[in-house]
């Protein structure tokens, strides 16, 4: 299951982070990082995936 979620970080971000923290800030966050930016999202929904927050 890790691996699909790290797959899902670097292709669709928000779907990482809400699979990995559900509806939280953290998803808020990626959502607008994604938004914005493209790359920042997918670096924090990795860093949501491979540091297990919960």
């Amino acid at each position: 299951m890790q691996i699909v979620k790290i797959i899902l970080a670097i292709f669709l971000p928000p779907v990482a982070a809400f699979m990995q923290v559900g509806a939280t800030k953290h998803l808020v966050i990626n959502i607008i990082l994604t938004l914005c930016f493209g790359v920042p999202g997918m670096i924090h929904a990795l860093w949501l995936v491979l540091t297990n927050k919960s």
